[in-house]
């Protein structure tokens, strides 16, 4: 995956009600993309865990 699909699937996740209060893409700008892919899983996982899954983690 991309560098900039990545980015896309966590904008996504910064729109859900879990994260709607926390910046989750700042740190993008610092991470490479093996960590950025890292990081954007666990967002998906901690959305996930809350009950809310974004129509992109369903792909």
């Amino acid at each position: 995956m991309t560098r900039l699909a990545l980015l896309q699937r966590l904008q996504e996740l910064q729109q859900t009600p879990k994260f709607q209060n926390r910046d989750i893409c700042a740190i993008s700008a610092m991470l490479s993309k093996e960590a950025l892919a890292k990081h954007v899983e666990v967002c998906e996982a901690a959305v996930a865990a809350s009950g809310r899954t974004p129509a992109a983690t369903l792909q």
